[in-house]
């Protein structure tokens, strides 16, 4: 990799064809890696493995391009991102296919996550102005003399280290708020999608003719970890806990911020009056779609034992015919390898406790394909129940009522997401739920909606991407004051003498010595 800012393409953005460097390989000498189609081995692609000075060069020219980005005003950046949208959405097509290519999951479920990420990057660079640009603040009574702001800067150069399960919409959330922030962005992909990260970096360099507002850094964890030491700015990570603690003691050695999203265990709560087929039908979904392989995905149950027999007939019902496979089929591989094992000793160990299997089981757990497994009566102490499975599994267990649904559901070192089947009672149990985010009588709604914040508590991590919060999440906070006229106390000087001392202890005493009743709305 070289520190030089790339020649502009001279052809328009729309008359573009594949992006340059996603189908041109790496130079000769090149230490590479392959891309594989988990569906069926096939090479995907060849990409380079960049070392601790490619990344260093990449944060370099980052930083050095981060000057004109960031002068910008919030319209300009708004401008190139909207174009980028555009782009994104004229090319769905061919980013799905290599997002289905790489990952194996379906088109139609690449296309899901893309349009979403789109909707995202719109959202980013429309309100960002509103979000991060200056505004006035009241100074309060004992400083009105002065005039007080607050506006939010961005950091510089922002680092992403994204995952393969949503190669697109998963580092989107950073990448687009960093960008509509006023930072650059050095992106690591997964090294299991690195053609949809580096597809993504010249799209918008294509845009922004030629700078080097955000790039891609290719490789494996040395790759990663280089980038974390490397001096960026703030750090946005999504992975599993392991790295993710990996990932904060490497950024530690620097005092880099980090945002951690560290995946979850999912629950998803069935009350006595809810919808069941409508429950049924969403908890399906949501614990079988991209293989199971979905951080904010459902992978327990809780169902009220009034409901319970019908919820699990229709469930079963819904789900005959399901199947994994490489082509037609619904269901994707499980694109990490080493997923596999990890989803068949939960099985095993939840079969071995005396969990009941209704689909699927042990058997239904091979190489590259893991057909739909639904158990049910699982021991809340079986691993299926504790830790993330990140497979086609759901495990359902009745409850005798919401407040023993909600202990269960709260029962976990996690805290990601989760959702609430009810018709009376939804959000009143959806707020006693441990979690950043929870959708009512709805799946993963709330990632949909680009104005919520999205991330965890516990060890699901903490900081947010989306939303005001995503914004403010690349930024620093600053705040002016302007004395617009002399100050009748002045407070801050040594000539300060005794009468405005007693002034001040005075104004003092009648703002805030009073008792006064706090009158709720």
């Amino acid at each position: 990799m070289t520190a030089t800012i790339p020649t502009p393409t001279s052809a328009p953005v729309e008359e573009v064809g594949l992006p340059r460097t996603s189908a041109a390989p790496p130079e000769e000498g090149v230490a590479t890696f392959e891309s594989l189609n988990p569906a069926n081995g096939d090479v995907v692609g060849v990409h380079a493995k960049h070392s601790a000075g490619d990344v260093d060069a990449a944060v370099a020219l980052a930083r050095e391009t981060a000057r004109w980005w960031g002068a910008l005003d919030f319209a300009e950046r708004a401008e190139h991102l909207l174009t980028w949208r555009s782009v994104l959405t004229r090319r769905m097509a061919q980013l799905a296919e290599l997002v289905h290519r790489e990952t194996g999951k379906p088109h139609a479920d690449a296309q899901l996550e893309i349009a979403l990420a789109i909707d995202h990057v719109a959202w980013a660079a429309k309100n960002a102005k509103k979000v991060l640009g200056r505004r006035s603040v009241s100074p309060g009574l004992i400083m009105a003399n002065q005039a007080a702001s607050v506006e939010y800067k961005p950091l510089g150069v922002v680092g992403v280290i994204g995952p393969w399960n949503y190669p697109v919409f998963t580092p989107m959330g950073s990448i687009a708020y960093a960008l509509a922030a006023g930072n650059t962005v050095v992106f690591k992909p997964s090294e299991y999608t690195p053609g949809v990260g580096q597809w993504l970096a010249d799209t918008l360099t294509e845009v922004v003719g030629g700078r080097a507002v955000l790039q891609c850094v290719t490789g494996l964890g040395e790759t990663g970890a280089a980038l974390c030491s490397s001096g960026v700015d703030k750090l946005a990570f999504t992975g599993s806990g392991a790295t993710g603690k990996k990932v904060m003691a490497a950024c530690a050695e620097t005092l880099t911020p980090v945002i951690i999203e560290a995946g979850g265990k999912d629950a998803l709560i069935v009350d006595e009056d809810a919808d069941v087929a409508a429950a049924a039908e969403a908890a399906l979904w949501s614990g079988m779609s991209n293989a199971g392989q979905t951080c904010i995905g459902t992978e327990r149950v809780y169902v009220h034992r009034a409901v319970f027999h019908e919820f699990v007939e229709e469930i079963l019902a819904q789900a005959k015919g399901l199947r994994a496979g490489p082509t037609g089929s619904k269901i994707g591989p499980i694109t990490m390898p080493s997923q596999v094992d990890v989803i068949r000793s939960h099985v095993q160990d939840a079969v071995d406790s005396g969990a009941k299997v209704l689909m699927g089981g042990p058997d239904a757990i091979g190489e590259r394909f893991v057909q739909p497994t639904i158990m049910t009566f699982v021991p809340e102490s079986s691993r299926e129940m504790t830790d993330e499975t990140f497979g086609p599994t759901l495990a359902i267990n009745p409850v005798s009522s919401m407040e023993e649904a909600i202990e269960r559901t709260n029962a976990t070192r996690y805290g990601l997401a989760g959702a609430v089947f009810s018709k009376s009672r939804g959000e009143e149990i959806a707020r006693q739920i441990r979690s950043g985010m929870t959708s009512v009588n709805a799946v993963i709604a709330f990632a949909g909606v680009p104005s919520l914040p999205f991330g965890g508590v516990g060890e699901s991590g903490f900081g947010r991407i989306h939303g005001p919060d995503g914004l403010r999440e690349f930024t620093y906070a600053k705040a002016v004051t302007r004395q617009r006229f002399k100050p009748p106390l002045n407070l801050t000087s040594f000539q300060r003498d005794e009468k405005a001392e007693k002034a001040l202890a005075l104004i003092t005493t009648l703002l805030h010595g009073g008792k006064k009743t706090l009158r709720v709305p």
